[in-house]
């Protein structure tokens, strides 16, 4: 693992790149294991979608804030010391996060969701923290072959899908069987099994400076090349990255999982496609090699396109998986290959461009992707129902509206709807334990009225509500497509740009003109 001089001027270059991996695999258990077990915080607390959604993006929010800021000081504080931080923070959102229940018993619905959001986002920052130093720390150890490298390091990410979605599989409990799913907590705690090793693998080595830095670039002229003309058209790109790629992510098991009547089956889907993801990510090289970084974002948008919008009407589970395989394949490349482009275009940017690409990518997936999807299921699942079944609706819809900016929707309750998709059972197991113990969680009685009498319509509202719920998925991944499709209009304008100009091609940092430290010329700087 040491020897790669033909590749890299490091002699730790492999360790370093594969202790990132272990990183980045490490946010991937915890997203996917998330994803897996929104339908038990929904039961457990009585979440709506739209609440759900921004738990979720609210630890986007903050992965996206700490990239950014994290970035600017990356260099002057210390690869290593940035990572022991991450480390350290990785620990702490676990213990917050299992706080959850206790703060239910002690405040309610509004107790939890503090513990899990600021939970999320406490994991967010210390996911932050690492893939700042991660990303242009694998630019620097590759010079000669970023892209190909920073797809190797990111195949880390589905990875950590796959991991996590096949232990939500084999935990999540069957209905049919009178199974309950494995503790979340429990689920949520494999993510530190990766962190512990990113630890051991870092441990005493020495970390390089960005390539930019060890030239003598100025944290001014680093900053200068966030306000390139390019740039900033990478920028707006990458927050549709973001929101299309994580964004959906944070859904589409609960989804396709409702699409084929199986939550199984939308967990083994999706550590199908992360595994195809995987795979993939190790090929980018050669791939690259024959149709440029350029081409292969453009193939990877229009699948996107193709993907979602196939997913968005299947009617049978084998239609779903040809959906989502398209869908894969055109996700893939995306986030790696947009950092690949930035750094072989911005050498002299060093870890600031790179990890503000990254950071604004995480934004968009926590404020918008994340948010949006959910308030998208929310609001179509429910003018659905309300319009085929008002009395139905009635019965099932949120006490609170949700909210996505300037729009508003009365979701459906996740508690009532939890209930009423096991047929009652887990809540009368509760009750039944409530009652030995006499012990009383907030919410619980309500609940437990409220299905005394809704029992008696339940086998009329049960397909009414899974139709509904159904359809708001379709309606939100329909909405979604169109975001890969306007990236597909981005980057064919890039690749007539550069092929007026001479063809796409890497910028030797020697090569790249001096950018100025002040902010006011910053719009001038050639890319």
């Amino acid at each position: 693992m040491s020897d790669n001089s033909s590749e890299s001027p490091f002699p730790n270059a492999k360790r370093l790149l594969y202790a990132g991996f272990m990183a980045i695999l490490a946010a991937g258990v915890g997203y996917s294991v998330r994803g897996g077990i929104l339908g038990q915080w929904a039961v457990e607390f009585g979440f709506t979608m739209t609440e759900l959604g921004t738990i979720t993006g609210g630890g986007l929010t903050g992965f996206g804030i700490v990239i950014i800021l994290s970035s600017l000081i990356a260099d002057k504080v210390g690869y290593g010391r940035l990572m022991i931080l991450a480390f350290i923070l990785h620990v702490v959102s676990a213990v917050v996060t299992f706080a959850a229940p206790a703060a239910f018993e002690a405040s309610g619905k509004a107790g939890a969701y503090n513990c899990l959001f600021w939970g999320m986002f406490i994991f967010a920052i210390a996911n932050g923290l690492a893939e700042a130093v991660v990303n242009p720390l694998t630019a620097t150890l590759f010079p000669k072959n970023k892209t190909h490298y920073l797809n190797i390091l990111h195949a880390g990410w589905p990875a950590g899908l796959v991991i996590g979605g096949l232990a939500s599989a084999f935990m999540a409990g069957n209905a049919d069987a009178n199974v309950a799913p494995v503790d979340w907590k429990i689920q949520m705690s494999l993510f530190l099994v990766p962190v512990i090793i990113y630890g051991v693998m870092l441990f005493g080595q020495k970390f390089p400076k960005s390539e930019a830095a060890s030239a003598g670039a100025t944290l001014g002229q680093m900053i200068g090349t966030v306000f390139a003309p390019l740039m900033l058209f990478l920028l707006l790109i990458h927050a549709m990255v973001g929101y299309v790629e994580l964004g959906t992510d944070s859904w589409i098991a609960k989804i396709t999982g409702a699409m084929m009547g199986s939550n199984a089956k939308g967990l083994a889907l999706f550590v199908y496609t992360s595994s195809l993801m995987f795979v993939l990510r190790f090929v980018a090289g050669p791939i690259v090699h024959r149709i440029s970084p350029l081409g292969l974002l453009l193939v990877s948008a229009i699948l996107g396109f193709l993907g979602l919008t196939l997913l968005s009407n299947a009617e049978t589970v084998l239609i779903c998986v040809i959906a989502a395989t398209v869908y894969a394949c055109g996700k893939t490349f995306l986030w790696p290959t947009m950092l690949g482009v930035a750094s072989e275009r911005f050498p002299k940017g060093g870890a600031v461009a790179i990890g503000m690409l990254g950071g604004v990518g995480m934004l968009s997936a926590g404020l918008l992707g994340g948010p949006a999807i959910g308030f998208e299921q929310d609001y179509f699942a429910s003018q659905q129902l309300e319009t085929e079944a008002g009395e139905t609706f009635d019965r099932y819809k949120a006490n609170e509206k949700s909210e996505f900016m300037s729009f508003e929707t009365v979701g459906l309750n996740g508690a009532k709807v939890g209930v009423l998709t096991d047929g009652g059972k887990e809540l009368n197991r509760v009750d039944a334990l409530l009652k030995e113990t006499g012990e009383k969680v907030e919410g619980h009685a309500e609940l437990k009225a409220w299905w005394d009498n809704a029992e008696k319509t339940a086998e009329t509202d049960e397909p009414l509500v899974k139709e509904a719920g159904i359809h708001g998925g379709k309606m939100a991944l329909k909405l979604t497509s169109y975001v890969p499709l306007t990236m597909a209009v981005c980057y064919l304008l890039l690749i007539i740009g550069f092929k007026m100009s001479g063809g796409y091609k890497a910028v030797e940092l020697e090569d790249q003109p001096d950018l100025p430290d002040s902010p006011e010329a910053l719009g001038t700087a050639e890319s």
